[in-house]
C-alpha cells in the first residue's frame, strides 16, 4: 500500500449503461456534445477540479470508443449501475486512495465549485457527501395520464453526483449491500453511513430524455470560451556529434545533444507546455524514458501526441511561445524555419507561433555551454 494514494482522492465515473431512455443512437455518454462525446467533457470536468486519478467504468462494448478518450485507466461494469460500482472500488482497493469521488458518466457538467464543496465535506471529516437541490416544484402521484394525489415536496432533494466517501467505508457498505440501489448515497445509508448534502447545481444535469443533450449543449454556450494556458521546461547537455536539433530543425554545430530521445529541448519545452494546460502531466508520463520504443524518436511524435490530445478533448492552439537558452549555437538565422516546423506539425498557422532564443549572460550551465535550456507556453481556446 502506498501512503501517497492514502492522503490523495480519485474519482469513479460510471460509464456502462446504455441508457434506453435517450432514445435512438448510441448510449447517450458516447453521444457528440459540442464536437466531443459526452464522456470527454466529464472527464475534462474532473480534471479541471484537480482530480488526477480517474478509474470509467465502461461496457465491454465500448472498449475502442473509450481508448480514442486518451490515456484513462478503465475497468468493465456489472450488470447494473452498483455492480459496476462494485467493480470500480475493488480495482482501486489496490491502491487505495482515501477519499473517491463517483460521478455520473451522463452528468458531463459537475462545476469545478460543485466538487469542491464535496471534497471540503470529505476533508472536514465526513464520511459521505453528496450534492443535491431541494425539490421546489409541486409533487404528484398520477397514473394513465391523471392526477391522482399531491406528495408534501417539504424535506425532499434531488440528488446529484459526483457523491464523496471515504474510500475505506463505502468499499465496506458496497461489499455488504445486496445490490439494487439507486445511487451509491443508498449504499451508503444501508452501510450505516451519515451522508451529508452540500449545494447542487442545476447546471449539473444528467442526460436522460431526448432534449437533454441541447440543454446541455446550451449549458455550455453560455459558459463561454474554455481558455487553458500551460507552461514547460527542459534542458539538454551536450555531447559528441555535429549538429543540434531544436524545434524541428537541426542547426550545424562542434557537439551534440544528449537524451533519450532525439534530444530536442525545444519541442520537448513546447509539448509539456500543451501537456501543462490539459492537466496530463508531462512527457515522461506519456512515453517513459525507461521504454525502449522511444529510444531516439524524434520529438515530433510527442508534440503530435499532445495536440491530438488536445483535439480529443475539445481545444485547439491558440498560440505558443519557446525561448531557448543558449551561447551557441546561434538561433537567429534559424528561428523562422524552427517556426514554420512547428506549425506544420501542429497544423497551426505560423503566426499563432514564437520561436525566440536569449543568452544566459555566461552565467550557470548554459553560460558555460554545458547545454541548452528552453522554456515555452502554450494557450488552449476550446472549440
Amino acid at each position: 500500500m502506498r501512503m501517497a494514494s492514502q492522503r490523495g482522492i480519485a474519482a469513479v465515473i460510471v460509464a456502462a449503461g446504455r441508457g434506453t431512455r435517450a432514445g435512438d443512437g448510441p448510449p447517450k455518454q458516447w453521444r457528440d456534445l459540442a464536437g466531443q462525446p459526452v464522456l470527454a467533457h466529464t472527464i475534462d470536468a474532473l480534471r479541471t477540479a484537480g482530480i488526477e486519478r480517474l478509474l470509467l467504468v465502461i461496457h465491454p462494448d465500448d472498449a475502442a470508443r473509450a481508448a480514442a478518450l486518451g490515456e484513462v485507466e478503465r475497468v468493465a461494469g456489472g450488470a447494473t449501475r452498483d455492480a459496476s460500482v462494485r467493480n470500480a472500488l475493488e480495482a482501486l482497493a489496490a491502491d487505495p486512495p482515501r477519499h473517491v469521488l463517483i460521478h455520473d458518466g451522463a452528468r458531463p457538467l459537475p462545476g469545478t465549485a460543485l466538487i469542491g464543496r464535496v471534497r471540503a465535506a470529505l476533508e472536514a471529516g465526513a464520511p459521505a457527501a453528496i450534492p443535491a437541490l431541494p425539490v421546489g416544484d409541486a409533487l404528484w402521484r398520477g397514473a394513465g395520464g391523471r392526477l391522482e394525489a399531491p406528495v408534501a415536496r417539504s424535506g425532499l432533494w434531488r440528488a446529484q453526483t459526483p457523491q464523496g466517501f471515504d474510500f475505506a467505508a463505502i468499499l465496506a457498505a458496497h461489499r455488504a449491500h445486496p445490490g439494487g440501489a439507486a445511487d451509491d448515497a443508498e449504499v451508503a445509508r444501508a452501510g450505516g453511513l451519515d451522508v451529508s448534502i452540500v449545494e447542487g447545481d442545476e447546471d449539473n444535469i444528467k442526460l436522460t430524455w431526448p432534449g437533454d443533450l441541447a440543454r446541455a449543449e446550451r449549458i455550455l454556450g453560455a459558459r463561454g470560451v474554455d481558455i487553458r494556458t500551460g507552461n514547460g521546461f527542459d534542458v539538454h547537455r551536450f555531447g559528441p556529434g555535429d549538429a543540434v536539433t531544436l524545434c524541428g530543425v537541426a542547426i550545424p554545430h562542434g557537439r551534440g545533444l544528449q537524451g533519450h530521445s532525439d534530444a530536442d529541448a525545444g519541442m520537448h519545452a513546447l509539448t509539456d507546455a500543451v501537456y501543462g494546460a490539459l492537466a496530463e502531466g508531462d512527457i515522461g508520463r506519456h512515453f517513459p524514458p525507461s521504454d525502449p520504443a522511444w529510444k531516439g524518436a524524434e520529438s515530433r511524435v510527442f508534440l503530435t501526441h499532445a495536440l491530438d490530445l488536445a483535439t480529443r478533448r475539445g481545444f485547439a492552439l491558440g498560440n505558443c511561445d519557446v525561448t531557448l537558452i543558449c551561447e551557441a549555437p546561434r538561433i537567429g538565422p534559424h528561428a523562422e524555419a524552427m517556426r514554420a516546423r512547428l506549425a506544420e506539425i501542429m497544423g497551426v498557422e505560423a503566426g499563432r507561433v514564437s520561436v525566440k532564443a536569449t543568452t544566459s549572460e555566461r552565467l550557470g550551465f548554459a553560460g558555460r555551454e554545458e547545454g541548452i535550456a528552453a522554456v515555452a507556453t502554450a494557450t488552449l481556446v476550446s472549440i
